[in-house]
């Protein structure tokens, strides 16, 4: 038997805009098949009502594409369709659980360039999707089964345009941040990346008393994370500079993810903000199990300073729906990833760069101490990460004398307490490769053989 087709990948369904799987075609059958699998669901839970699905999407020109491809297979199978336009993911996933929607869609390819695209998944509690709603849905996709399933003319929904759902994220967020605290005599540099925050991210702000210095907030269709963004964060550290700010917060494409900068203008990443809010969470004993959830991609020294703490570490592997899922199992209340995946459990279902952010300038305000000093609260263990584009994801133990290279860097590196990881992206054509230890020049030697040996057989 051959294996089953898959379309989901790690984070939805990802890649280049209009070609497969990432088609107006495929995206009209995602639609049909997600709103079958979804009135079944609902169904079971409550019974009763008129089924209806969001859809979001970040500033990509293929949203429109893929926004009316998608909702042409919803409304066909008889569920009704609430178009909210560019917001967030974490926006998209909070208006799905106020409007007591049936699921929520989010057209989307987070950090990746524009000429990508994506279409992510929440369910009716704003959780993304288990595999095994995931399996379903493919299935129906590629059985063709769905083609037998067709609603009466008079059962076809209808599409409604959702004109508050800005104004419903901002005051969502502002909720997380204390009613008697006030943002009055901060400067604050905000990138938005030319991505779905470049309304809301700067109104918070705004709207608690920042003074905000924004870029990156006039999108076009095609300059998203477009040498901007938290994967560019070179110009906000520069500005913050510039502009005497107190500090900076960059976001990728959908959001859902933030980088920060202090106001010296030196980067403050995931490991960075998961100390500061975990070790102050510890303090105030709001971290549920004294436990924080991340991913093997972060430092070994943040696991240092949460044990001596009195807390600790559980690790999953990459991607922030393996850190969601290992908070919901046991009930923790925070996790994240280094890339600036932030899950504060307390507020939102989803990671959400806005709550991150403002989670980090509440501990500012109440400590009454700047970013860079907040930051000193753990030490880095050296760390080099490497990106090499490839061609095709051949499995590692096929690449001739790969594995026993990664061998013998562990061996050499772990005497000194480091480690090696050695992974495919889950999302873009690369493989990424993480060394830690406390010898920076031995990382870099170990980095260029072991990505040499990748680049020589399946470089791109």
């Amino acid at each position: 038997m051959s294996a089953p087709k898959k379309i989901f990948g790690t984070d939805g369904v990802r890649g280049t805009a209009n070609v497969e799987p990432v088609t107006a075609e495929t995206a009209l059958k995602l639609g049909r098949a997600a709103a079958h699998v979804f009135k079944k669901l609902s169904k079971q839970a409550r019974g009763y009502g008129k089924h209806k699905i969001v859809i979001g999407k970040d500033t990509r020109l293929s949203g429109y594409m893929l926004e009316n491809a998608i909702s042409s297979g919803i409304l066909s199978m008889g569920v009704d369709v609430l178009f909210i336009g560019p917001l967030p993911t974490p926006g998209v996933a909070y208006i799905t659980r106020s409007l007591r929607a049936d699921a929520g869609i989010v057209i989307t390819a987070s950090h990746n360039p524009y000429a990508d695209n994506g279409i992510k998944f929440f369910r009716a509690d704003g959780y993304k999707l288990d595999d095994k709603i995931e399996n379903q849905i493919e299935g129906l996709v590629f059985s063709g089964e769905i083609e037998k399933v067709r609603p009466a003319a008079e059962e076809i929904g209808k599409a409604v345009r959702i004109d508050d759902a800005l104004g419903r994220y901002i005051e969502f967020a502002k909720a997380g941040f204390p009613k008697h605290l006030t943002l009055e005599n901060f400067r604050i540099v905000v990138d938005c990346g030319h991505g779905a925050a470049y309304k809301s991210t700067p109104c918070v702000l705004r709207e608690l008393g920042a003074e905000v210095i924004v870029f990156g907030n006039q999108p076009d269709g095609k300059n998203i994370n477009e040498n901007c963004g938290s994967m560019y964060p070179e110009a906000l550290c520069q500005k913050v500079v510039e502009h005497k700010a107190n500090l900076g917060i960059a976001h990728d494409g959908d959001a859902d993810r933030v980088i920060l900068c202090d106001e010296n203008g030196k980067l403050i990443d995931g490991d960075d903000i998961m100390a500061i809010a975990a070790l102050d969470m510890l303090a105030q004993k709001t971290l549920a199990e004294r436990t924080l959830v991340a991913t093997v991609m972060s430092n070994a020294g943040l696991e240092a300073a949460i044990k001596a703490a009195g807390g600790k570490i559980i690790r999953t592997a990459v991607g922030d729906r393996n850190v969601i899922d290992e908070m919901l199992k046991h009930g923790y209340n925070f996790g994240g990833e280094q890339s600036g995946h932030l899950i504060f459990r307390d507020f939102s279902t989803t990671g959400d760069g806005l709550v991150a952010a403002l989670q980090i300038l509440r501990i500012m305000r109440e400590k009454k101490t700047s970013l860079s000093k907040l930051a000193k609260c753990w030490t880095r263990f050296p760390q080099l990460v490497t990106n090499v584009k490839v061609r095709e994801k051949v499995p590692f133990e096929q690449l001739d004398g790969l594995l026993k290279l990664v061998s013998s860097a562990e061996t050499d590196l772990k005497s000194a307490g480091g480690r090696v990881l050695l992974r495919y992206s889950g999302t873009e054509p690369k493989a990424r490769l993480l060394v830690e230890g406390r010898d920076e020049k031995s990382l870099k030697t170990w980095s260029q053989k072991i990505c040499g040996v990748i680049e020589k057989q399946i470089g791109a």
